[in-house]
């Protein structure tokens, strides 16, 4: 089929085209950089990830250089650890997530029929937040102050005794601020799977890549948290002097590696699921039949996403863990590899029973299946104990990790870029230059890694920067370097294809590859509304059941069809059987969040200067921005200063009391809950484990205040609540000021928290007791205040007009941050008043 384009439109339909441009379209000059369409921002993300990759890899080919020959003195052993620190961390958290995750904001809503994510000004804030914590991040290497402690920031080696410098300082606060992004974008995806597919796409019907996604960002939501604790005590260490991982004041190193790899095993399936999915996606395509077992790859990703977040202790064999904990982590690393066989079964057996053809982006599938298969079969090695204390920390390791992440990503990255490049461009890709390129890049990595396989189980470990000729190692690095350099030349190749192909390559067909997905049946390259109309979608191939629904949606003869409201706007589907709920009204372009990250990045700055006072007035802002920014919110004009406020069937979804903001509330507090649950992990495993943690015979801590202020909690709650269900019988009368009175409420637990503070006289530098504590209180003490302040300002949206029976969506997703507030400080109150005064009572 030709390209719809070249269709023959009536008057009508160019009108509403003309017209959706003017409403979506992307500004340009600077404007530029207040676009949040989700195509714009993705390729944004994937770009920038793609330059941290090449930044990434330069940093491999500097390390390979120094191994390549014994006592070499290319490198000092100071810079060696740099470059070997910022080479992990720039690949596992500027390159891996935000390009995966890049990939999925650029394809979700082509997929699902969605016309852009669920909010997007997060995303645009997101990705500015990954930029800038990228810089700040890298510029640490360009200052020779980059961190030297290894990926993993191991304490005490990064702790300030052992780094003084700002190395540590930079990956602590870079990759928080990276993580930042990571939360937003998985937050955002997870809404706009459940709820933004087109009309009829039950849950059972959508595309299997929709799962992999949903699932991977389900995972960073619950996964990250951990980490972005970890580096925030850490951080307060180095800064202040609280003792959290300093056994003499009642800390343990070991928490440090808890919390890490609470985050960097899911990781691994974070970054492994949306390569699993692009291979769903692509094997039924090229193999011409639907993919055999779609409810079994279903199981085997909620199976994978529950079983990774049990395996941490994989990484902590030789740390000391008790006999019984190794048996069962041992056992449980080896059970993720079912779910795992079940995929690469149900894609042999779709390739099997289909007819394949081994186009360029199946080469890459293929090379994805050999490599990882065989980083699994290592992964198996090393889940049993003996083995793992045998290599431990080698180069066997290192290759196992290359095999896993580069096989189970990386090339089904490739894959997938070579598959979906026509619908970014409008052209075909190079077929002679993009073989020339996987063989070398596919034989390099081979020759790279597994040779590295032996060097590790020679005795090789991962941090050695030179070595003598004595240890019998010199072949077998000098073939890895080889390896190393022939893989760079196939990643020039591939960008010369890439660079060669937009400016030569030949006009792609419509559906070039006969593919069955809705990504296929828009304009190429897609506009910036992906549909002009959104189709009822009812099947799994709708593409392959309907070969002329391109066509039908590009001259506007399904849903949406109507731009004359000035609205941005995409359907509200039911998370289960895909029916209609709502419209759901996007937010046009906005400065907002660029201002936001800007503000957020001068904390960052401040920190790492010690510029404490800069830190605080930057802080202040950041939350201003961010208040100003959610003023602009549901009915305010300011959301899309263009649109009328004229009905819509159905309803626009702030007209409804279970929109969008609801979902995103919602998921928002798995994040928040998560950090909280690390947080009570760390209490109650310092308070058990450390052997120098002094808990005091009384509670520091004022009962009748703790007590109080949960009063005022639960009341301020519970006449949220009754507001709410009054707005639920459409009874708006006193909504104001029952706002008021809330946000009265939230004050006075605030102002009894600190006086809780003020009272206890703890010493957070002295002892690992009263830091936890400290930052325990802290954080109710944030959520206090957060919850007062939005009561406050619901309550002047009230005079306003933008909150009212008609529109009553925004109180129900304010009781929900104050339903898991309350939770959240009686289940602290028993952790750290209640148990310690009972067990300190009975011991």
């Amino acid at each position: 089929m030709s390209d719809i384009k070249d269709a023959t439109l009536s008057p009508e339909v160019r009108r509403l085209q003309q017209g959706m441009d003017e409403v979506w379209g992307n500004p340009k000059g600077l404007r530029a950089l207040t676009v949040v369409n989700h195509t714009t921002v993705g390729l944004r993300f994937m770009v920038t990830g793609a330059i941290f990759f090449l930044i990434g890899g330069l940093l491999a080919m500097l390390i390979r250089t120094q191994l390549a020959f014994p006592d070499n003195d290319f490198m000092s052993p100071e810079i060696y650890n740099q470059v070997f620190t910022m080479h992990g961390t720039v690949m596992m958290f500027l390159f891996a997530i935000p390009i995966l995750e890049g990939l999925a904001i650029y394809m979700i809503p082509k997929m699902i029929g969605a016309r852009d994510l669920v909010c997007p000004r997060l995303t645009a804030f997101g990705y500015y937040c990954y930029l800038f914590g990228g810089i700040i991040l890298f510029s640490s290497l360009i200052l020779e102050m980059a961190p030297a402690s290894g990926w993993f920031m191991y304490t005490p080696l990064s702790s300030g005794d052992f780094s003084p410098g700002p190395g540590s300082d930079f990956w602590l606060l870079g990759i928080t601020f990276v993580e930042i992004s990571a939360l937003s974008a998985g937050v955002e995806l997870v809404v706009s799977i459940l709820r933004t597919r087109t009309q009829g796409m039950a849950l059972h019907k959508m595309p299997l890549f929709a799962w992999y996604i949903l699932a991977m960002a389900l995972m960073i939501v619950v996964g990250f948290p951990p980490l972005i604790l970890g580096s925030i005590l850490l951080e307060l260490e180095r800064a202040v002097g609280m003792p959290f991982f300093e056994v003499a004041g009642g800390g343990d190193p070991v928490l440090w590696a808890h919390l890490f790899w609470l985050f960097g095993h899911p990781e691994v399936y974070i970054i492994f699921l949306p390569g699993a999915g692009i291979v769903s996606t692509l094997i039924p395509v090229f193999a011409g039949r639907p993919i055999v077992g779609y409810g079994w790859v279903v199981a085997a990703i909620i199976i994978m996403g529950f079983v990774s977040f049990g395996l941490w202790v994989h990484h902590m064999f030789t740390l000391g863990i008790p006999q019984l904990a190794l048996a069962f982590f041992s056992a449980a690393s080896m059970l993720v590899a079912i779910p795992t066989g079940i995929q690469i079964f149900v894609w042999l057996s779709t390739l099997w029973l289909g007819r394949p053809k081994m186009s360029l982006p199946m080469l890459w599938i293929v090379g994805f299946l050999v490599i990882f298969v065989l980083g699994g079969l290592t992964g198996v090695m090393l889940a049993l104990v003996p083995f793992n204390w045998q290599v431990h920390d080698t180069h066997f390791v290192v290759a196992h990790m290359h095999y896993v992440l580069v096989g189970g990503m990386l090339f089904p990255l490739m894959a997938g870029l070579y598959y979906w490049l026509p619908q970014v461009s409008g052209r075909m890709p190079s077929e002679r230059l993009g073989k020339w390129s996987f063989w070398l890049i596919f034989l390099g990595f081979n020759v790279t890694f597994l040779v590295m396989h032996w060097t590790g189980l020679l005795g090789m470990r991962r941090r050695v920067f030179t070595y003598d000729t004595a240890m019998g190692w010199d072949l077998y690095n000098l073939i890895s370097s080889i390896g190393g350099f022939m893989m760079s030349i196939g990643v020039a190749l591939l960008i010369l294809d890439i660079a060669l192909h937009f400016r030569f390559g030949k006009k792609a067909p419509q559906n070039p590859w006969g593919a069955d997905t809705l990504e296929w049946a828009m304009p190429k390259p897609p506009t910036a509304y992906n549909f002009v109309s959104l189709p009822k979608v009812e099947t799994r191939h709708p593409l392959w059941e309907n070969p002329e629904l391109s066509r039908t949606i590009y001259e506007g003869q399904h849903g949406l069809a109507n731009i004359q409201h000035g609205r941005r706007e995409t359907w509200g589907s039911d998370a289960l059987t895909g029916k209609l709920r709502e419209t759901i009204h996007l937010p046009s372009n906005s400065w907002w969040p660029l201002f936001a990250a800007l503000a957020i990045a001068v904390v960052c700055i401040s920190l790492l200067t010690r510029i404490y006072w800069i830190g605080a007035i930057a802080t202040l802002v950041a939350v201003v921005l961010l208040l100003r920014w959610s003023w602009e919110n549901g009915a305010h004009p300011g959301k899309a200063p263009e649109a009328s406020m004229a009905p819509s069937d159905p309803p626009l979804h702030y007209h409804t009391m279970n929109g969008p903001g609801v979902w995103c509330m919602s998921v928002s507090h798995l994040a928040n809950g998560s950090l909280f649950l690390s947080l009570l992990f760390g209490w109650f495993y310092l308070w058990t484990v450390a052997p120098e943690w002094q808990m005091p015979e009384t509670s520091p801590l004022s009962l009748p205040m703790l007590v109080a202020g949960g009063i005022a909690l639960t009341l301020g709650t519970f006449w949220l609540a009754k507001l709410v269900r009054r707005l639920r019988r459409g009874i708006d009368a006193g909504l104001g000021g029952g706002m008021y009175l809330a946000g009265g409420l939230g004050a006075l637990q605030s102002v009894l928290l600190m006086v809780v503070i003020w009272q206890a006289q703890l010493a957070p530098t002295e002892t690992a007791h009263d830091a936890t504590l400290l930052v325990a209180l802290l954080y109710v003490l944030i959520h206090a205040l957060l919850g007062a302040i939005l009561c406050l300002l619901q309550g002047l949206r009230v005079g306003y007009g933008f909150v009212s029976a008609k529109v009553p969506i925004e109180p129900v997703v304010v009781i929900r941050f104050w339903y898991y507030h309350l939770v959240v400080y009686w289940v602290l109150f028993v952790a750290i008043w209640v148990l310690p005064t009972v067990l300190g009572r009975a011991s």
